[in-house]
């Protein structure tokens, strides 16, 4: 008696293009990755309940000449700490209220300048932005 063998049907996964479709997406993924800036600081800016434009920034720049200036007025580094005191203090119209400070400064200016200028706002109660140009 002579007995047939039954072929079983085998199911297969065809990956003749899987290499092609990888290769696409690791093209697509490399391609938006470097679109996307990876240098951007999110700085989460305070918000208030009432009327935005009344929060006041004090604005603290540093040039290439490393000079100082407050807003407009340039001003003497020896005495930031006794300046930016007194303009927080001017600018603070309750105790719960914390104002902000802006240090923009030139990317040939000294780092330790403006670190101590953020070290003296923060001494005196204020939130710090840095923005290094």
């Amino acid at each position: 008696m002579r007995f047939r063998k039954k072929h079983k049907n085998e199911s297969e996964v065809f990956t003749d293009s899987l290499n092609d479709i990888l290769f696409i997406l690791l093209m697509f993924f490399l391609i938006t990755t470097t679109m996307a800036n990876p240098n951007v600081v999110k700085v989460n800016n305070p918000r208030g309940t009432k009327d935005t434009k009344s929060k006041q920034n004090i604005v603290v720049s540093i040039d290439k000449d490393q000079k100082i200036f407050l807003g407009q007025k340039p001003i003497d580094m020896n005495n930031i700490d006794t300046i930016l005191n007194h303009e927080i203090a001017r600018i603070r119209k309750s105790p719960l209220d914390t104002p902000s400070v802006v240090v923009n400064a030139d990317t040939i200016s000294y780092y330790g300048e403006v670190f101590r200028i953020m070290q003296a706002a923060k001494r005196a109660g204020a939130k710090v932005v840095a923005n290094v140009k």
